[in-house]
């Protein structure tokens, strides 16, 4: 079976859950987790640092996919977004987190260690692990993947 590496990054306000989602995601069959940090409390980093590490670590090749935590998940997800191949959403339950993977193909999600308990956050990423791009909705298939399609439009066109 093949692993799916993902990385993990939070600002000092996500550090909470991140690490509740990191001891939940080490004890998954087919995951392997990439720390990109904070370390610590005692280390702390704010959102536009440590975005760019997850984005970097996927578009390198080191993460398929990436999860980051700040007090609302809102600027991760504008940092993030700001890397080429990083479709990054802000995820609030479990529908959000399914659907930024099955409509969008995210790659990263995001989410707030002040607005989001632990156990919904576990809830959201397994959701978010468990399906595929257009998964549960084969009947916009073709839509939906056109429309990703015109997304990496507009990225090629954006990053010149």
């Amino acid at each position: 079976m093949e692993k799916t590496v993902i990385a993990i990054a939070s600002d000092l306000s996500g550090y909470p859950l991140k690490k509740e989602i990191v001891a939940h995601l080490g004890g998954r069959e087919g995951v392997t987790v990439l720390d990109l940090g904070i370390p610590s409390e005692d280390k702390p980093s704010p959102y536009f640092e440590q975005a760019p590490k997850v984005a970097r670590a996927i578009q390198e090749g080191k993460a398929d996919r990436g999860i980051l935590v700040c007090g609302t998940g809102q600027g991760m997800a504008i940092v993030a977004n700001k890397h080429r191949g990083i479709y990054a959403c802000v995820v609030t339950d479990v529908f959000s987190g399914e659907r930024a993977k099955i409509i969008n193909n995210a790659n990263v999600i995001t989410m707030g260690g002040w607005v989001t308990a632990p156990f919904l956050a576990k809830e959201i990423v397994d959701a978010w692990l468990s399906v595929g791009f257009t998964q549960k909705m084969e009947f916009k298939r073709e839509f939906l993947t056109n429309a990703f399609n015109q997304v990496k439009v507009i990225e090629e066109k954006g990053f010149k």
